[in-house]
């Protein structure tokens, strides 16, 4: 038995696919207890992470150490609310793909993925796919509404069709040498636009249920897979979620994880104002004067609650 370093791949449950700096695969399972500080956690190992493993070639090899995490993103675990769930580690981008029809993902979706994401250190992007779908002046003002809400606020924007192939060079792009999360409702076309950002790939995909208007989930574990092209990269698909619940926010930092409501914060007139019933709020004051979107605000008071009543959005 012998030591090696790689990078974990694949995530099934209780059994890991790590990619060793040699170049070769390994099946491997976890010896030894890891624990991130403070959270409990279903998979204390997870895609993205660095790792030392005692290979075994006539039985089971074992992940034995992780190295230090620069930044990892969770969403709370479906079975115990109390516990998360490791989406992925080490990344520097975070692509939340989503669409304004056939499904509509709900604002307050948006919005609990990007604070995450500012909670977690990680940068966050928004792709608004299947805009093929939006044929009508109605859906064409509600793409610019809704790509000029969350650009102004600073998370880059693209709009694509993953069916028609526009706009996904420019997505290519914004990914070439970076570790990329890709996460979003299920039926929004993940696996379609990741299928077309590697060639050969071949993720399953699933239709549209025309009862619900909803996605089948074909995606049951993270997978990271390696961009083509000479500055490489990884995207790591993970499993469509129909909800994000919030871990462990402070209701004192919950406006630390919205730019704009931290910004406006600034001005307030006390120091501690939580931004619902306090005289002299700026936050409240911009929200007035269009300053600050009333959906990012709803979105706000939906945090807060959850997190000063120990209450969580059901994920999946």
């Amino acid at each position: 038995m012998n030591d090696n370093e790689g990078l974990v791949i694949r995530n099934t449950g209780s059994a890991y696919q790590v990619l060793l700096d040699d170049g070769r695969s390994v099946a491997c399972k976890i010896k030894g207890k890891f624990r991130l500080k403070g959270i409990r956690t279903t998979n204390p190992v997870a895609v993205g992470d660095r790792v030392t493993v005692a290979l075994n070639e006539s039985d089971t090899s074992y992940i034995t150490a992780i190295t230090p995490r620069r930044n990892y993103i969770i969403r709370r675990a479906s079975n115990l609310s109390k516990e998360a769930h490791i989406i992925a580690a080490n990344v520097d981008l975070a692509v939340l793909v989503v669409t304004l029809a056939h499904p509509a993902t709900s604002t307050t979706f948006i919005d609990r993925f990007l604070t995450t994401a500012e909670a977690y250190n990680v940068k966050a992007m928004l792709v608004i796919n299947k805009t093929d779908l939006l044929t009508s002046d109605d859906d064409r003002e509600l793409l610019e509404a809704v790509s000029y809400l969350y650009s102004s606020i600073g998370y880059p924007v693209i709009a694509l069709s993953a069916a028609t192939g526009e706009g996904v060079d420019a997505l290519r792009e914004s990914l070439a040498g970076k570790i990329t999360l890709f996460s979003g409702n299920s039926g929004v076309g993940k696996s379609t636009l990741i299928n077309d950002l590697i060639p050969g790939l071949n993720l399953r995909t699933a239709a549209i249920s025309a009862i619900h208007d909803t996605g089948m989930h074909t995606t049951t574990f993270s997978e990271m897979f390696p961009l083509p092209g000479a500055e490489g990269g990884y995207i790591i698909d993970t499993p469509g979620v129909k909800g994000f619940g919030t871990i462990d926010f402070d209701p004192h930092e919950v406006a630390h994880y919205f730019p704009e409501i931290f910004s406006a914060g600034a001005d307030c007139r006390y120091g501690n104002c939580t931004h619902t019933h306090e005289p002299g709020c700026a936050v409240r004051r911009a929200i007035d004067d269009n300053l600050i979107a009333a959906s990012r605000y709803a979105s706000y008071l939906s945090i807060l609650e959850d997190s000063a009543d120990d209450k969580y959005r059901k994920a999946f």
